[in-house]
């Protein structure tokens, strides 16, 4: 399972920040040593430094659309740290549930892959630790059946494995925390199935709520790949067992997200709602609406801090509240474009929509009698270039910062990464490169939410 991964670090003067689409100009790693605090003092006043943690804005992994490379700044300069050659081309890029690691996953390779973005925390229970290291590859490896829906919640990544019928694979889940990834776990907690789906699984704690696909003949989903039921796992000495399986079907069970209280999936006939109740977990289905005329919720975004979903059905969009509603959001995208990225901010106040004309469109949420209704609050103009010049293979990108109000925004044609402040509405600064962005993501240590 696990394999060494091919890398290949250049090194060179970090000054001139040089770096070609194919990769092959010189880089220099920034050597940091781990913050070790060398006092055993830890009777310091509410809000002083307690030597143990850091600051640091985080850093970012930029993946490359004209070559196999990942590049990774330092948020406080906006310095090049390195380059890092992956095995695969066309991969996908996301994050890993604490922010430590950027994933690597390549689909029709079978491949998930990591890089050690250098910081992280770790509770010593009498204190934060906080750790600070230079960028790495990791020799820790999944290579499992179709990788499709990372989903990440409360420290755990699921990896939906989604099998493949020609070969005969099944699906599968495997689970990791960031932890498990530094220390290459050498058994991985893992749900097994008999047979292969296009699935998803939420984590929660020592749960999984995970899709469930039936045989065909009884399968209500149109396209049987689809799942149309939703199953609740339990960990037990490292394999995920069931213990529930919701009597309420889901036909074509596509998308999925919780925040914290419910688990939600997208249905061709509504949306299902998952929540625990006294140890036992409970399914309600709320209809689709005649505004969906005919389309179905697909993709859904959830936070801890937001008490309703956001579904998106085509390029529409819809508040979802778990206690039985779904209504049309009163913004929604213009007809003459797409949307690119849907995201919340860190702190869920924000819904953030970042469209293909190079509008940042920022939606707020407000509390009108109780009922939480979703406004555009503005829409920023985000490139300078003629987005009629960008070809099919550019698109823009963006990630969250997680401990702080910034929106990182990729634009393929200026060839340069805004940072975008959500409290003041303005672009805060750029980090120039010279080679076309396929995706980013932000890496480092996560601000606390309050629940």
């Amino acid at each position: 399972m696990h394999k060494l991964f091919q890398l290949n670090f250049i090194a060179a003067s970090i000054t001139a920040l040089m770096l070609t689409g194919c990769g092959d100009a010189d880089t220099k790693i920034v050597e940091k040593d781990s913050i070790v605090a060398e006092s055993d003092e830890h009777d310091h006043e509410d809000g002083e430094d307690d030597g143990y943690t850091i600051e640091s804005m985080g850093r970012l992994a930029v993946l490359s659309a004209e070559s196999n490379v990942t590049t990774l700044y330092d948020l406080n300069d906006n310095d090049l740290l390195d380059t890092f050659s992956l095995i695969h081309d066309s991969s996908s890029l996301t994050y890993s549930a604490d922010y430590r690691f950027a994933i690597i996953s390549n689909r029709s390779e079978d491949y998930v892959g990591f890089i050690d973005g250098g910081l992280w925390r770790e509770d010593h229970v009498e204190h934060l630790h906080d750790f600070q290291q230079a960028p790495a590859m990791s020799d820790f490896e999944l290579n499992s059946s179709r990788p499709t829906h990372i989903v990440k919640h409360d420290g755990k990544t699921a990896f939906f494995f989604d099998g493949d019928s020609e070969s005969g694979t099944s699906a599968s889940v495997q689970v990791l925390s960031d932890t498990n990834i530094s220390s290459n776990i050498s058994e991985v907690p893992t749900l097994s199935f008999d047979i292969n789906m296009h699935g998803v699984a939420e984590p929660n704690g020592d749960y999984l709520v995970s899709t469930v696909r039936r045989d065909d003949a009884e399968s209500t989903s149109t396209n049987t790949i689809l799942p149309d039921q939703v199953g609740i796992y339990h960990l037990h000495d490292g394999v995920y067992e069931q213990e529930q399986l919701l009597d309420i079907t889901c036909p074509d069970l596509h998308g999925a997200s919780q925040n914290g209280d419910y688990t939600v999936f997208g249905c061709s006939d509504g949306v299902l709602v998952v929540h625990e109740h006294d140890d036992v977990y409970e399914a309600e289905k709320i209809a689709n609406i005649d505004a969906l005329d005919g389309m179905r919720i697909a993709d859904i975004y959830g936070h801890e801090e937001s008490d309703s979903f956001i579904g998106i059905a085509g390029t529409t969009l819809f508040s979802i509240n778990p206690d039985n509603e779904m209504e049309l959001l009163e913004w929604q995208p213009s007809e003459d474009v797409s949307v690119v990225s849907y995201s919340f901010s860190y702190e869920g106040e924000h819904f953030i929509v970042l469209d293909s004309e190079g509008y940042l469109n920022i939606l707020s949420a407000h509390n009108h009698d109780g009922d939480i209704n979703w406004e555009l609050e503005e829409r920023l103009d985000i490139s300078e270039e003629d987005v009629s010049t960008m070809t099919d293979d550019m698109s823009f990108s963006m990630t969250m910062a997680q401990n702080g109000h910034y929106v990182y925004v990729a634009d393929p044609l200026a060839k340069h990464i805004l940072q975008i402040n959500l409290e003041t509405m303005s672009i805060d600064g750029d980090i120039e490169i010279d080679f076309i962005p396929d995706s980013l993501v932000w890496l480092g240590i996560e601000e606390e939410h309050e629940h």
